[in-house]
């Protein structure tokens, strides 16, 4: 858990959701045109609710999810 200036300063994006909730955006250049997205949901307080990643492909295409928090479910491809 971190507080709201540091995942704003980690995330450097993010979403206003209902409810107080953000949604944290990080995009992550891969080294052969693949790109991966880190997303972090929290409540009103800041605490965790979700953390998954996205995994595109060259053509930006949406191939693998790993949702990574409440519970690791792996990759699973789309």
């Amino acid at each position: 858990m971190g507080t709201r200036s540091q995942n704003e300063k980690k995330y450097g994006q993010w979403d206003d959701l209902p409810g107080g909730r953000r949604r944290y955006r990080l995009e992550i250049a891969g080294r052969l045109g693949w790109r991966a997205r880190h997303l972090k949901e929290v409540d009103a307080n800041e605490n965790t609710l979700r953390f998954w990643q996205e995994i595109f492909d060259d053509q930006g295409r949406l191939v693998e999810m790993h949702e990574k928090f409440p519970v690791d479910k792996g990759h699973r491809k789309v």
